[in-house]
């Protein structure tokens, strides 16, 4: 992406980057080279100079943001004992939370716990998520890594090894797996009494957890992806291998950022219920699926809702799906696009390397028949986060269109 820089070069001393789109389609991204603005800094940034650099690598930029009360609540339960190290692998300075199960964990781990699903780990950034305080008392409440650790590793056997930093995505995967979401190590006195049984040993604490094993019923993905996250009765008939399969690969994916997509707003989207509908969001990225919540009796909802996404080695289109939530019957389809966030990614790549400290444009896709953009997309540096605004035309239906925002953030915060 950004080794080939003698070629990169030549393209951009004419101006363009073109950049394949869904599809067929063309996506223009539009540089201005240093010579062009050599007395203007603050206009459209020389992204060229930054290209055309040493290989950027990511981290080099420090957090400019000011934390908040819960935030720094946040920090304190962060360096407390246990918390300091990630809970599943021991990495230090863990920057992600796993919420429902009480846990600081490193940014390897909280790819695999993206892909067990929010029904069993719902993951937030220490550092990029807007923490409330009833969030935060929650964390505090439920003890941290090390109660946790005594529930969930009360009873590992001989022959299972503890990932640790350095181990392999498909290691990670595996032990998180069978800790969190096949319970193998978990156990209460109704279930395991002893909790002695052979070739097992007890964690730290000697003593089993007396909480009850917890459920998680898998759904299969069908037709659509949407069909995940609805609520009808075609869902509790699927069948689990699919997902099973789905999630095993996403757990062994190797992840080189993050993705933060705010969903900001539809416009003149589709009926779909008489006179209205209500419509939700899905997007998905490789095998990881998120989704927005649903807004009632609205064609121009406001959601301003951000989901995170960790963004493979090899990066796949953004897919977008727009659905009609139904109680009784299969959601309805509002319409689909495909955003390539590769020069997101690669704008972001290019920043961290530079000592550039000042709001400017970076670059932007050109709109036009080709593709799906409304008007062009803009990569802007602002308070030292690369980010791009997207309108998007959805496509396969009769009308409607979606704002969303694109924030490229690196695996160090």
């Amino acid at each position: 992406m950004v080794g080939s820089l003698p070629g990169l070069k030549k393209t951009l001393e004419l101006g363009l980057l073109a950049i394949p789109l869904i599809g067929s389609s063309i996506l223009r991204m539009e540089m201005s080279t240093q010579q062009e603005n050599s007395a203007n800094v603050s206009g459209t940034c020389c992204l060229y100079d930054l290209l055309c650099s040493e290989t950027p690598s990511w981290g080099a930029h420090t957090d400019r943001r000011r934390l908040s009360g819960s935030q720094r609540r946040l920090e304190k339960l962060l360096h407390q004992c246990g918390n300091d190290i990630c809970a599943d692998c021991g990495s230090p300075d863990p920057k992600w939370v796993s919420l429902s199960l009480g846990v600081f964990i490193c940014i390897k781990c909280s790819g695999v716990h993206r892909s067990l699903g929010v029904h069993i780990s719902k993951v937030f950034s220490v550092k990029l998520d807007e923490w409330t305080d009833e969030q935060v008392d929650t964390l505090g409440g439920m003890g941290g890594n090390t109660a946790a650790n005594d529930k969930y590793e009360a009873c590992i056997p001989d022959d299972i090894k503890k990932p640790g930093p350095d181990s392999s995505i498909q290691e990670r995967s595996d032990f998180i797996r069978r800790k969190y979401e096949k319970l193998q190590f978990f156990s209460s006195n109704d279930l395991n009494p002893a909790c002695t049984y052979p070739g097992h040993r007890p964690s730290s604490s000697n003593n089993c957890s007396s909480q009850d094993k917890k459920p998680y019923d898998k759904q299969a993905t069908r037709h659509r992806i949407g069909h995940a996250f609805r609520n009808s009765w075609g869902r509790m008939q699927s069948d689990s291998k699919s997902t099973k399969k789905s999630n095993s690969l996403a757990g062994m994916v190797e992840f080189v950022g993050l993705i933060k997509v705010n969903v900001v707003k539809g416009t003149n989207l589709a009926v779909r219920d008489v006179l209205t509908s209500d419509p939700y969001v899905i997007l998905t990225l490789g095998h990881q699926s998120v989704k927005t919540r649903v807004i009632k009796n609205n064609l121009n909802p406001v959601w301003n809702e951000s989901l995170m996404l960790s963004i493979p080695e090899n990066i796949p289109p953004l897919k977008v799906l727009v659905y009609d939530k139904d109680t009784f019957s299969t959601d309805d389809f509002m319409g689909e696009a495909e955003i390539d966030i590769q020069p997101l990614v690669t704008a972001a790549r290019a920043y961290e390397k530079s000592n550039i400290n000042e709001s400017m444009q970076l670059g932007k896709w050109v709109a036009s028949k080709e593709n799906t953009l409304v008007d062009d997309g803009i990569i802007t540096l602002e308070d030292g986060m690369v980010k791009q605004e997207i309108n998007l035309r959805l496509q396969n239906v009769e009308r409607g269109v979606l704002e969303i925002e694109l924030e490229c953030v690196p695996l160090t915060q």
